[in-house]
């Protein structure tokens, strides 16, 4: 979710589910930890500041301590679906767009990636290349979205999948499917919720996804330029991840003609340092993007596994991370099982955070594929 504090991760839509006390303390909280007076609306989906995520455990931490819950407090459990959809059910397609002119000047590197000549800190060969090794090399972070699943025979408020549910699959050979540069005008200094899904929107129709069914797999990453301020992120949060029929996006939600899709707010965090991961693991120029591939893996995790927030799985405990996504559970942790680490792809080695798995009842950087 990634959005307001440093625990929440995609973008929650209060309509969609009832937020606890967790996401009311997330949403208080900024990159200080500190209360912030006119906090950002909470939604599935947003990933929480380092500063945030913190302040939060040190609360669910005496939460726990004191209420009993019939599951574990961080147990999810599926929401039912939204217009028939939960988690990504087919191998996802991720697009990444990268929004506004002020990116600069493009070119392509020895790997086909788009670069441009306003990216300071090298982030979006970056993006390309993650989402280009996701599901190859044997790499097992993907293995715990898996256990996750939607359909007819889950019924709402399960916490395990029955025999013949259709799972979030192993994306095996990468999910990549195609990179855009929107220069046709200035990406706004703040752009609303409801503009970065108007791009993403245009986005879908660029890549000729104009039906639902093309739509079903597709998630739309939308890459805000260095030194722009996209839905008051700084000192708020560090990423969201939402859909277009959200109400509660800032300016509304967004119509579609091309059924429902999935998007996210990617801001150029690393103008944010440490608040949004700059060497949150790694020390010198070999952290620097940390967070950025941090939050781009908690967003993508949080949308297979709750594609139209909050549909698919998040937690409805009533504990204190009551509203929370997989990612959410496990945003910023380190030095602790299930916590942040360097992570080997095909092509190269990307850091993540851990993502909450139900299974084995623990936050979890690797996981074995379910079948």
């Amino acid at each position: 979710m990634l959005r307001t504090p440093t625990s929440a991760r995609g973008k929650a839509r209060l309509a969609a589910a009832a937020v606890g006390a967790s996401a009311a303390l997330i949403a208080a909280l900024g990159t200080s930890g500190s209360a912030q007076a006119a906090p950002a609306p909470v939604r599935h989906g947003v990933m929480p500041t380092v500063a945030g995520a913190a302040q939060f455990r040190a609360q669910a931490a005496h939460d726990t301590a004191t209420a009993a819950a019939a599951t574990g407090p961080e147990t999810l459990s599926y929401g039912g679906g939204i217009d028939g959809i939960g988690v990504m059910d087919q191998h996802p397609k991720v697009y990444v767009i990268f929004y506004g002119s002020q990116w600069g000047t493009q070119s392509k590197d020895a790997n086909g990636n788009l670069t441009f000549s306003n990216d300071p800190q090298k982030g979006a060969a970056t993006a390309q290349m993650l989402f280009k090794g996701v599901g190859t090399g044997g790499e097992s972070w993907s293995g715990t979205m898996t256990q996750y699943c939607d359909g007819s025979l889950v019924k709402t408020g399960a916490t395990s999948c029955p025999s013949g549910a259709a799972h979030v699959p192993y994306p095996t050979g990468g999910v990549f499917a195609g990179a855009w540069y929107d220069n046709s005008a200035k990406s706004p200094s703040a752009a609303s919720g409801h503009q970065l899904g108007e791009e993403a929107l245009k986005a879908a129709k660029h890549f000729g996804n104009t039906t639902a069914a093309s739509n079903r797999g597709a998630y739309y990453v939308i890459l805000s330029p260095h030194g722009t301020n996209p839905d008051h992120y700084q000192g708020q949060y560090c990423a969201w991840h939402d859909y277009n029929g959200d109400t509660t996006l800032t300016g509304g939600a967004v119509a579609s003609t091309v059924g429902d899709f999935a998007f996210s707010n990617q801001p150029y965090n690393m103008d944010s340092g440490a608040g949004c991961g700059v060497n949150f693991l790694n020390s010198g120029s070999k952290g620097t993007l940390d967070g950025w591939t941090m939050t781009l893996g908690h967003e993508y995790s949080e949308t297979i596994t709750d594609q139209n927030p909050a549909g698919g799985w998040t937690n409805n405990t009533g504990s204190s991370y009551n509203g929370q996504e997989n990612a959410d559970e496990c945003a910023w942790l380190k030095g602790v099982t299930g916590g942040a680490g360097n992570i080997k792809f095909a092509n190269g080695t990307y850091t993540f955070q851990g993502s909450w798995s139900n299974d084995t009842n623990v936050c979890a950087l690797t996981h074995a594929a379910v079948k």
